[in-house]
């Protein structure tokens, strides 16, 4: 089976060469003609553990190939992937300008039945733009040519991406043709095999699954948010609240983790893009909105600990940071906590040293001379007043307290992610601070 996935980006590629290792055979397409040479010589766009050595795998093997040309494997595919950006618009609805383009680019080059599913996030209704679009371009040619649309949105996970999609927990996908579904069937079967459920739904119901999973995720840790703050003022230990509620089969233990807010390239967009779908159609999401307020204060509450802390004299102190990407195992810094921490700090004139395993780069890009940029944790507390974790990486999970109290020049530790022991850093002699304690 042949297929193409038009956008390379992080969901497109994992897409696109996750079917390969499975056997399909697939063109990767992208108007951005550096991006698709880099590609072809080994150069990838994104950080995703395993995706460099699966894309050089398959790429040598002829499964998956690169391209900026869709007319150049359009005769020879069976389902056409739309997997570009949908940025978040002035007022947060998602923009749809690249999906709409992408479509009118197939309405122009297709010579026989296609089936184009979109992997983009989008709103509800925007299959039917999608298939309007394609049909005026066959308008336009004077050619009548059949085509299905459907909706296959990804519940891909940064840093574990390829697992996620090897072995899902659902793969959902909307059809509106008998002839559709029996496509999505024969290109999902080799992953049948691992016994996962392929869920067949209408479009629009597909459309609103992926957001709708989004904002339950974002619910429950803005929610737990809300609780440890709570815990604070009361005296309650949100640790112990957070176990408590979880054994509860009904709840589950998944996403109850306190911290200092969520981030990356999809949650804190697609909350805003749900709350302007239903304004659109005069409704007021309630819930999310105040889901998307709490996380954004959460993204305060370490620069506020560090503020109280030192009674709001701030300028000069030397404040070192672990953890820059919004989550570990990506070099992603879209919306991350660290970016919020980070102008709060500059702003009351500390000078921020960061350590981050893969982010620096993407750092740099954003703040250039603005950070010191440490080669690894121990030289990032050099004569620091505080140090703040941001981000769990596991290399953090156990450093050398005894080394890093004599580098720093007051022990001061917030952590932002509840992941070290308050004994064990009082013992060192650390003052030590976490979430909802």
């Amino acid at each position: 089976m042949k297929i193409a996935i038009i956008g390379t980006g992080y969901v497109g590629l994992v897409t696109g060469t996750c079917f390969a290792e499975m056997g399909t055979e697939v063109y990767c397409i992208d108007v951005d003609k550096e991006k698709i040479e880099n590609l072809k010589r080994g150069v990838i766009p994104i950080y995703e553990p395993g995706l460099e050595e699966m894309v050089h795998r398959n790429y040598q093997s002829g499964r998956l190939s690169f391209t900026t040309e869709l007319e150049e494997c359009i005769h020879e595919v069976e389902v056409v992937f739309s997997a570009v950006g949908t940025p978040p618009d002035e007022d947060g609805s998602a923009d749809l300008k690249y999906v709409l383009e992408v479509a009118r680019q197939i309405g122009r080059v297709m010579n026989r039945y296609l089936l184009v599913a979109t992997k983009s996030t989008v709103p509800v209704g925007t299959a039917q733009k999608v298939k309007n679009a394609i049909r005026e371009e066959l308008d336009k040619r004077g050619v009548d040519i059949a085509f299905d649309i459907a909706s296959n949105p990804e519940f891909l996970k940064e840093g574990a991406a390829i697992k996620d999609f090897m072995s899902p927990d659902r793969v959902v996908v909307g059809v509106e043709s008998e002839q559709a579904e029996k496509l999505m069937t024969k290109l999902y079967r080799p992953f049948l095999l691992n016994n996962f459920r392929v869920i067949f739904m209408d479009i629009p119901s597909a459309e609103m699954t992926k957001y709708a999973a989004n904002a339950m995720l974002a619910t429950r840790i803005s929610f737990m948010n809300d609780m440890a703050n709570l815990c604070e003022i009361v005296g309650a230990n949100v640790n112990m609240v957070r176990k408590g509620i979880g054994s509860d089969a009904r709840i589950g233990s998944r996403f109850l983790y306190p911290g200092c807010g969520y981030g990356g390239s999809c949650f804190p967009k697609d909350i805003k893009a749900l709350i302007q779908t239903a304004r659109q159609h005069g409704y007021t999401m309630r819930l999310l909105q105040a889901v998307e307020e709490v996380n954004e204060d959460q993204k305060g509450i370490l620069f506020r600990k560090l503020e109280a802390h030192f009674d709001g004299r701030l300028d000069g102190k030397h404040i070192a940071l672990w953890g820059l990407a919004f989550k570990p195992e990506t070099d992603d810094m879209r919306e991350a906590p660290s970016l919020v921490l980070i102008e709060k700090l500059l702003a009351a004139g500390c000078a921020v040293r960061t350590y981050d395993p893969v982010a620096m780069t993407e750092a740099k890009r954003r703040y250039g001379d603005q950070l010191y940029y440490s080669k690894d944790i121990y030289d990032a507390v050099v004569d620091a007043d505080a140090l703040i974790l941001v981000t769990e990486w596991k290399e953090f999970r156990l450093p050398s307290w005894s080394a890093i109290k004599k580098l720093m020049n007051n022990p001061l530790v917030l952590d932002g992610r509840n992941i070290y022991d308050m004994a064990e850093l009082e013992e060192y002699g650390f003052i030590y601070h976490r979430i909802g304690r």
